[in-house]
């Protein structure tokens, strides 16, 4: 009931809106020149691509492209917005100027344009028609090897020792170690306790070879 009540206003202003602009595009079409029933045609067919075009934007699925519906709602909006400045005297409607005339001619086929637009851009829903796939029969009578996968062996870590450790191993001066760490010649391994490189590559630069080897 509360809804309701917070729905009342809304509704008498759609519909004031709705009916004076309804009132205005056909006091715009009749004033260029489409008298009788053409004249009551014209807010119709302004309507109906605005509402169209509303619902195209509203449903559309996720990924799928508004623009043009867009361009077409806001171009419905624009000719109801402009019948209504046009009839509060900012147009002489006793003596329409030529443009209006051509726009309000030219509106009917625009509109015919915009609807199929709209309405065969749509997508096909996929999937619809198609019955649920059958699995794929084995064939009778033929073995099948079971495949055991390749057990893959895990890298083995690099043993990490500090830039003291690496120096005295490899018979250098501790900054020599930090700057080739720097300069990427050594790989340098942030740990917890403080950058590390590996011991394999110190002895891979400096050439020396593991104790006993």
């Amino acid at each position: 009931m509360r809804a309701l009540r917070r729905l009342d206003p809304l509704l008498i202003q759609a519909v004031i809106a709705a009916a004076l602009s309804f009132a205005h595009i056909h006091d715009i079409a009749e004033a260029a020149g489409q008298g009788g029933w053409k004249a009551w045609a014209y807010p119709v067919s302004v309507d109906v691509l605005l509402v169209m075009a509303w619902k195209r934007v509203r449903e559309a699925e996720e990924g799928e492209s508004v623009k043009a519906a867009r361009l077409w709602f806001w171009l419905s909006l624009a000719a109801s917005m402009s019948a209504n400045v046009a009839t509060a005297g900012v147009v002489d409607l006793e003596h329409p100027p030529t443009m209006l005339r051509v726009l309000v001619a030219a509106w009917p086929v625009l509109a015919f344009f915009g609807g199929s637009l709209l309405v065969h851009s749509r997508k096909a829903p996929t999937g619809t028609n198609e019955g649920p796939q059958k699995a794929a029969e084995e064939p009778v009578g033929e073995s099948v090897e079971e495949v055991v996968p390749e057990s893959v062996e895990e890298p083995q870590k690099p043993v990490l020792v500090t830039y003291k450790e690496a120096a005295d191993m490899a018979g250098v001066a501790t900054e020599t170690i930090r700057g080739a760490a720097n300069s990427s010649r050594l790989v340098k391994h942030q740990t917890i306790e403080g950058p590390r490189v590996s011991l394999d590559e110190v002895r891979k630069v400096y050439n020396k070879r593991p104790v006993g080897a």
